[in-house]
């Protein structure tokens, strides 16, 4: 296991720690977050440990089952007491860029109905300012594909559609829809920018999480550091 994996294993047993019994858990999708999964597994296992967790995905569901986590939805429980995620970059204000996954509105839609927002990362995914050498992935309805492209080129964009890999044609996300990774450069301010993009009509979420993280474990080298607001 290289630096980077054993970092962010490490951060989330830390993450994992803020999951208690009787607990609605939010669980966030990518292979980092994968590692949570593991911890809660075990937990279960061994402690054993009561929780439910709502998937964000279908990869996150599977690895639900896999570690034998029982599953939840929000139309059960709507307030959920945490939500573990990663991210794809995070600020020094912890606002962060998340989708790269594909997974971005409904971990949006989970992480805004969670009390707390933990998020787990790599000490490479911390920068001074979002959009540095950092796309926005922006989830948009096939139907207004070209029309919302045009818009992001006048915002000063560049939007490329993301395309599927083992498969022809764009990635299409657990609701139906695209994904287009948007070029802004170093984004000035993230909240006006998500505010923008969504009075677009077809865009569906974007990847600007402002405002919603409580605590960010960052894994390094060296250890844990942990970031809160």
């Amino acid at each position: 296991m290289d630096w980077r994996e054993n970092a962010k294993k490490t951060a989330a047993v830390e993450a994992a720690k803020h999951v208690k019994d009787d607990f609605f858990v939010g669980l966030g999708s990518g292979t980092t977050v994968a590692y949570v999964f593991q911890e809660l597994g075990k937990r279960i296992q061994k402690e054993k440990l009561r929780i439910q967790g709502v998937p964000t995905s279908h990869q996150a569901f599977l690895l639900a089952v896999k570690n034998k986590i029982p599953i939840t939805t929000l139309d059960e429980h709507p307030q959920l007491d945490i939500t573990i995620d990663g991210a794809d970059q995070v600020d020094p204000k912890l606002d962060m860029i998340k989708g790269m996954g594909g997974a971005l509105t409904r971990e949006k839609i989970v992480a805004s109905a969670s009390k707390l927002n933990v998020i787990i990362v790599d000490e490479t995914k911390v920068a001074r300012q979002l959009g540095v050498n950092q796309l926005v992935p922006v989830e948009v309805l096939p139907f207004a594909l070209s029309p919302v492209i045009a818009r992001l080129h006048k915002l000063g964009g560049k939007p490329v559609l993301r395309e599927a890999e083992k498969k022809l044609g764009p990635v299409v996300t657990d609701n139906g829809n695209f994904i287009l990774d948007v070029d802004f450069g170093p984004i000035s301010s993230p909240k006006e920018l998500d505010q923008k993009l969504k009075a677009l009509a077809g865009i569906v979420e974007t990847g600007l999480f402002v405002g919603m993280a409580n605590i960010v474990y960052v894994g390094g080298k060296e250890g844990v550091r942990k970031l809160e607001k």
